[in-house]
């Protein structure tokens, strides 16, 4: 059987074609593809979302390949007709948007995702965010290098909040936010968890479920997302919503930046509203030169990086090999999505 490992500068072809040798021996053979991203920033290509490299250069390297092991590449309506052997595609994310779902299972293609993969480095990272916002570590390290020993942020007026103490609210409970939901209370926050779509008893596990996400707006004093960007969430935070949090607040997004109206959020940081405020995500990625993003005051950016570290990389590759192992094998697949 030919396989293709199609990875690209962080779960790496090489990464993808040792796990599947680990697993599958070297009865198989395994073709090696390098995608751009995240050198080159994801973005759309045909009708999937989130995807890096051509169709062209995908379709070439798919020829005679029956399984497709990535986490990047476009498998578009395209792909699927120009690709007749083709029978498995396993996806190194949690979310598959880079595959056309509906033309997989008209092409009798199975789909699987690796889910999880990175929720504990997600979850560490959306704390370091919070912390960075919060106490404003990147303005003073910048003061500092700069030559300047900032001694006014010691000020009362001009020092962050603590989370010892304070009430915190997750927007979405899922892999990433119950992982959140325990850091933060082993540092003395309240946690407050709103997610329609949760299992009750697991809500009650992170915190305190509330009924409502205008309730929990009103409470909280730190405000953090992990919600899926669906049809439903898309702008779930806007400037109505922001105006219910105490002044002072903080909101941080590490999960989707179209979850949240950027205008709204620049708007209410200088106005002062907000105290600060820390993206990991954008609605579009890299945020534009005319972006407000780039002179919003006490507002810490970084470029989606929050699900990069070494071990995610080995665990989308391992849960990746896994399932083509057991696809080998006749077994059922554990993360079939399609």
């Amino acid at each position: 059987m030919r396989i293709l490992a199609a990875g690209d500068h962080f779960v790496a072809p090489e990464l993808l074609t040792r796990e599947l040798a680990a697993v599958i021996g070297a009865a198989h053979t395994v073709g090696q593809l390098r995608l751009p991203w995240p050198l080159t920033p994801f973005g759309p290509v045909s009708e999937v979302d989130e995807a890096s490299g051509d169709e062209d250069t995908l379709l070439a390297a798919l020829a005679g390949a029956e399984v497709c092991v990535t986490q990047m590449a476009p498998v578009t309506s395209k792909i699927l007709d120009g690709s007749p052997d083709l029978r498995l595609v396993v996806v190194g994310r949690g979310g598959p948007v880079n595959v056309n779902l509906d033309a997989a299972k008209k092409h009798g293609v199975q789909v699987c995702n690796t889910p999880g993969r990175n929720a504990a480095a997600t979850a560490e990272y959306t704390i370091g965010l919070i912390l960075a916002a919060m106490r404003r570590i990147p303005e003073t390290s910048a003061a500092l290098a700069a030559g300047r020993w900032a001694g006014e942020f010691y000020t009362y007026d001009n020092c962050g909040p603590g989370l010892d103490g304070a009430t915190v609210g997750l927007i979405g409970c899922g892999a990433v936010g119950s992982r959140v939901a325990r850091a933060l209370t082993a540092l003395g926050s309240e946690v407050l968890v709103y997610d329609p779509y949760a299992d009750p008893g697991l809500l009650r596990e992170a915190g305190t479920p509330v009924a409502s996400l205008d309730e929990l707006l009103r409470r909280s004093s730190v405000v953090s997302l992990h919600a899926r960007l669906t049809p439903e969430t898309r702008g779930l935070l806007g400037a109505r919503e922001l105006a219910l949090l105490p002044e002072g607040a903080v909101v941080v997004n590490c999960a989707r930046g179209a979850l949240l109206d950027e205008d709204a959020l620049c708007d209410a940081l200088e106005s002062g509203r907000l105290a600060a405020a820390g993206l990991d995500v954008f609605a579009v990625e890299p945020p534009p030169p005319g972006s407000r993003l780039r002179t919003a005051p006490r507002l810490v950016m970084t470029p989606h990086l929050a699900g990069a570290n070494k071990s995610v990389a080995h665990n989308a590759a391992r849960v990746a090999a896994a399932e083509v192992g057991r696809f080998l094998r006749g077994e059922r697949l554990a993360h079939r999505v399609a």
